[in-house]
């Protein structure tokens, strides 16, 4: 995923900005081992993103290290306001596709989840879940 040069904010484990097409990204940082406060950090950014009222998100999760219960419950959206309607994982080792499971399965989310190995089928996915939210609105 190519970060931008500009607009980008950089947290501990993430990387995270707006996209031009109003699709927001998050890349995890190299060896990331996130703890809830990281989630909860990322979470906050994203949602101060300059861009539409609502959007989806994509997580190149490809470097993750670990990820605790705890910061993937919280990033299940169960029981809090988000402006994201939707997360697409790019996910390219065994390790991320175990951990994007494990989220989606144990921590059932409460917005639409899927799991990619290719970045522009999980922006066309992106965009089309956007649609069907704002043809319900």
């Amino acid at each position: 995923m190519e970060i931008p040069e500009y607009g980008c904010l950089e947290l501990r484990c993430y990387l995270t900005w707006m996209g031009k097409d109003g699709i927001a990204r998050t890349v995890v940082k190299e060896d990331a081992e996130i703890v809830l406060a990281d989630a909860q950090e990322n979470s906050k950014a994203i949602n101060q993103l300059i861009g539409p009222e609502k959007f989806t998100l994509i997580v190149d999760a490809r470097k993750i290290k670990s990820i605790s219960r705890e910061a993937r419950e919280f990033f299940s959206l169960r029981g809090r306001e988000s402006r994201v309607v939707g997360f697409a994982f790019i996910i390219g080792s065994p390790l991320s596709s175990f951990i994007g499971n494990f989220f989606i399965h144990l921590n059932k989310p409460r917005v639409p989840v899927k799991l990619f190995t290719d970045q522009e089928k999980a922006k066309m996915w992106c965009t089309q879940i956007m649609k069907e939210f704002n043809e319900r609105r």
